[in-house]
């Protein structure tokens, strides 16, 4: 089996950054595979990894903190070129011999850089990149570097006179204060581009294209002559999984689509009528709207309403996928981000905000393998592939949809018909960002019905009915994330259809939290 796409592979070590994540779909838009490890990772283990080049992220420690976070010799030892991110340059720095201090003078937020350095030294990273202008950069830190280490010369500064980068003269070793991998910096995917073709010489082998043919390749030799099932569930996720899985699989694929009473306005039918119909996938759909809302009767926390309707999907997963005869594996949509959130612990960083809607212990209750063919791929990458694989466009740009479905946009108890209310007020609400032409300007949007009454006036009579809010975000990680300015005259339109043609509804308000300090979904 041809291993091409991950010949050229980088290292991303994980130093605590929110935006590390980041750095790593910046390498992937580069056309390099990379994967994120934990800074602990041992020496051996960088060894056997044989990357192309190894990124150091940020963090929020200071590198002589006692019991801080730091450098594994390997980094420096494999010869390979090497760029540090903030943290990662005061690393690069002090194992070289320099100097880092805390700074009276923070930078958080823009901050405009200039080269800086002796003029015989030209930068392979930041020459032409930077320019006599200098640039815009986006900062978050409190230390700095004092003293470059020897053999390092800096090549940039801030305009608070601090110093913003600094490289090697002999060796391919590069610490950057700033953040490329953020939109805020001006050409950032540029700068990282720059460091993964130009200096590290990769080809841009890793490709839509290059990874179905890839998986096809993997998941035949994987499962041989089992049967796989799946659970469809509409999402862009599963879908990509399903439409990967037929490829290579074909009839050994038994897809079971369940309709819990939570899903989007006509959504079963869609799923029916793009796999089923169109593609030609074998999809069970099991129709058990009551099972979940009656188990869900009278829930109101949050958390256990996702764990009560990830309960109830095992058991009918369960009930349905032991009637398909040599069923050995089972396929997920698991992604990356999904990997390394799983992972997260093992760094020392991650915070539980509330539990993953992915359905965990599945496989082990059934006696199953599991069958994660997506699992190396960021959101934007499986899009991509959705596409490749020929399904609509507007299935795989859907917005994202929790897996607990309207559960959770439902805020309180889940009652028939407070989800028949949302369901036709989201609908209208998708409809005419479509029509206005948002609906892909938006990162996701999506009403949340509230169980709060208001008064309200139609006609001559006096009306006393529920409230449901609009939410709709801009942002390219889901990390942090601004509500989106909708034109007021479209929010008019939207909330007058909705008032008018949703029974049981009378007023609409639209959400301006962004994240932090609110998170997206609002349970």
């Amino acid at each position: 089996m041809t291993d091409s796409i991950h010949s050229e592979k980088f290292l991303i070590l994980d130093y605590g950054s929110q935006y590390t994540q980041i750095i790593a779909r910046r390498v992937r838009e580069s056309g390099s595979y990379c994967e994120i490890h934990p800074w602990s990772m041992d020496d051996q283990a960088i060894r056997d990894f044989r990357p192309l080049g190894i990124i150091l992220s940020g963090g929020h420690r200071s590198v002589y903190d006692p019991g801080a976070p730091d450098l594994r010799p390997a980094v420096l030892n494999l010869g390979v070129p090497v760029l540090g991110i903030c943290y990662g340059m005061h690393l690069l720095a002090r194992a070289c011999g320099g100097q880092v201090d805390p700074s009276g003078k923070r930078e958080y937020g823009g901050a405009d850089i200039r080269m800086d350095g002796p003029a015989s030294h030209r930068s392979p990273l930041l020459t032409d990149w930077l320019g006599t202008a200098g640039l815009k950069v986006w900062m978050s830190h409190g230390d700095h570097v004092v003293r470059v280490p020897p053999g390092f010369v800096a090549t940039a500064v801030s305009q608070g006179g601090l110093l913003a980068a600094i490289e090697s003269v002999s060796r391919p070793v590069f610490g950057v204060q700033f953040h490329p991998e953020v939109d805020h910096t001006e050409n950032g995917a540029v700068l990282i581009d720059r460091f993964v073709r130009g200096i590290c010489g990769a080809h841009g082998l890793w490709t839509a294209t290059g990874f179905i043919d890839y998986e096809i390749e993997a998941l035949r030799a994987k499962v041989g002559s089992d049967h796989v099932v799946l659970g469809l569930s509409g999402g862009v996720d599963s879908a990509v999984t399903a439409a990967l899985a037929h490829r290579a699989l074909g009839q050994q694929l038994t897809c079971i689509f369940v309709d819990n009473g939570l899903l989007r306005l006509h959504e079963g039918e869609e799923v029916m009528a793009t796999f089923a119909r169109h593609m030609g996938v074998r999809v069970l759909s099991v129709q058990a709207q009551d099972r979940f809302l009656g188990r869900l009767a009278g829930v109101t926390d949050p958390e256990i309403k996702r764990r009560m309707i990830g309960h109830t999907f095992i058991e009918v997963f369960e009930e349905e996928a032991a009637k398909i005869p040599g069923v050995r594996w089972l396929g997920q949509g698991t992604i990356y981000p999904d990997v390394i959130e799983s992972a997260g612990g093992k760094t020392g960083v991650a915070t539980n905000i509330k539990s993953h809607h992915n359905v965990g212990g599945l496989p082990e209750r059934m006696g199953l393998k599991l069958l994660e063919p997506l699992r190396e791929l960021f959101k934007d990458e499986v899009r991509r592939v959705g596409l490749e694989l020929g399904l609509p466009r507007e299935m795989v740009f859907r917005h994202p949809f929790p897996g607990p479905g309207l559960g959770v946009r439902i805020l309180g108890e889940v009652r028939k018909d407070f989800a028949d209310m949302l369901r036709q007020a989201d609908h209208i609400y998708m409809e005419e960002l479509r029509l206005a032409g948002h609906y892909e300007k938006i990162a996701q949007a999506f009403a949340v019905f509230l169980p709060v009454k208001s008064v309200g006036v139609m006609g001559d009579g006096r009306t006393y009915e529920y409230v449901v809010a609009l939410r709709a975000v801009a942002t390219r990680d889901y990390m942090t994330a601004d509500w989106y300015p909708m034109p007021v005259e479209l929010l008019k339109k939207i909330s007058n259809r909705i008032i008018n043609e949703v029974q049981g509804i009378n007023r609409v308000a639209y959400d301006i939290t962004s994240k932090p300090p609110g998170t997206i979904e609002w349970e």
